[in-house]
């Protein structure tokens, strides 16, 4: 891994929230993803799951987790398997976790081989009288793929039909939403990551470069810092690309005049980061681009405010529409009727403002997370506010992962990020 390591502490505390949550007598269970063929002997490179991630920190494939508290002997209350390495497996794609490593990485004492699984988990079954499934419930999840955890949810209803079954994903959207200091500080680390990459092409940026030469200026930088890469698949749309929502082709030459919308993030340790930024191409907004981004900005910085322990999140929206609809009127993109007019489903703003303004973000880029009940401290939020207008030829949104406090005043991680107009002017000249 490219990053530094984590303190097994961490991991630690994930598994001691998760366990307090469970019923008693059961055992979870939580798999590695797969690696995925993409044809012939090539594959995709692997990317971990994120429960199994959190909860271990084990990062490889064919890797299991099981937990057990009421394990009538101790040393079965917490079990990682790992795959077996070997001197060819070393040779062809090196050294896999020893068990010691692997105690060392996740703080758990109980290390077997990937091979001795079926054996003992038959074992610890007799034990117990439920199974957690991690079965993948994020609102925004449409997974066609049979994944590891699927396939092993269906051999343990075939071969264990008497158990009761339960979901861990409910005990994951209550615990992985509110972050630890250790996971801030990771997400913090991935954040300056992605402000060295803005800043880079900040100086890069002229008319007549192509977009995938601004996508390639951001990689170098995040992997030259310790970043895998992206956090997601990145946009870099110029002009009229900025009103296509998940513009991903990064093909076109921008040209003078343009507004290059960037939304863009580096990974670290696994954890995201979630930035937009519109720059001018020629260094200079003109006076309607300065007029319209300052307006996105207004619009950010008063959501930002928002972001406080007891928010609703759907509430939460509505206000940002209210603030983002004066706006809109004072821009002249809206008249009195629109407004008056509107169908309450969808509101006049959404015809230049139709996405939401915030997600949660940390080990996924649109994070697990609770939703329905009011925001905690230590949730971290984006905040995405824009405006987008085809007939002008250019789209403008702003974003940055806010931490929420307990006293109330949000913590951007993205503070440092240029943002402000004549900011972004100066460095770009």
């Amino acid at each position: 891994m490219k990053y530094h390591p984590i303190d097994k502490q961490l991991f630690i505390k994930n598994r001691n929230k998760f366990m307090a949550q469970m019923q008693p007598k059961s055992i979870a269970v939580f798999n590695s993803n797969d690696i995925y063929p993409v044809s012939a002997d090539s594959t995709m490179p692997f990317n971990q799951h994120r429960d199994i991630f959190y909860l271990s920190g084990a990062d490889q494939e064919e890797t299991i987790l099981l937990l057990f508290p009421d394990a009538m002997e101790e040393k079965h209350r917490e079990i990682l398997f790992v795959r077996e390495t070997n001197e060819h497996i070393a040779i062809w794609e090196g050294a896999k976790l020893t068990k010691e490593q692997a105690t060392q990485v996740s703080g758990i004492a109980t290390v077997y081989w990937l091979s001795d699984f079926d054996k003992v988990f038959f074992d610890l079954m007799t034990e117990a009288e439920t199974i957690y499934f991690n079965t993948n419930e994020h609102y925004r999840q449409a997974v066609e793929t049979e994944t590891r955890e699927d396939r092993f949810i269906a051999k343990c209803k075939k071969e264990f039909p008497a158990h009761s079954w339960a979901k861990s994903n409910p005990i994951l959207q209550n615990i992985r939403g509110v972050k630890e200091a250790e996971e801030i500080q990771l997400m913090q680390q991935a954040c300056d990551i992605t402000e060295k990459g803005f800043r880079r092409i900040l100086g890069f940026t002229k008319p007549g470069v192509w977009e995938y030469e601004m996508e390639a200026e951001y990689l170098h930088e995040f992997i030259r810092n310790r970043s895998k890469g992206f956090a997601y698949t990145p946009i870099i749309a110029s002009g009229n690309n900025a009103n296509v929502l998940h513009y991903v082709e990064n093909n076109q030459q921008v040209r003078d005049g343009d507004l290059i919308l960037m939304d863009v993030g580096a990974e670290y340790a696994n954890y995201s980061s979630d930035m937009t930024r519109t720059i001018p191409a020629n260094g200079k907004f003109t006076s309607r681009q300065k007029e319209v981004y300052n307006t996105v900005l207004r619009v950010k910085n008063e959501a930002t405010k928002m972001l406080v322990p007891g928010t609703i999140w759907a509430e939460y929206h509505k206000e940002v529409g209210k603030i983002m609809t004066s706006e809109l009127l004072s821009l002249g993109l809206l008249d009195k009727a629109d407004v008056q007019n509107e169908d309450k489903n969808w509101p006049a703003y959404k015809k230049y403002f139709m996405h939401g303004t915030s997600h949660h973000i940390g080990l996924d880029t649109h994070d697990y997370g609770e939703l329905k009940t009011p925001m905690k401290a230590n949730m971290v939020f984006t905040v995405e506010p824009g405006i987008y207008i085809p007939a002008e030829g250019f789209g403008i949104r702003i974003e940055d992962d806010v931490v929420i406090q307990e006293n109330g005043v949000p913590f951007n991680l993205m503070r440092n990020i240029p943002v402000e107009v004549e900011e972004i002017e100066e460095l770009m000249n």
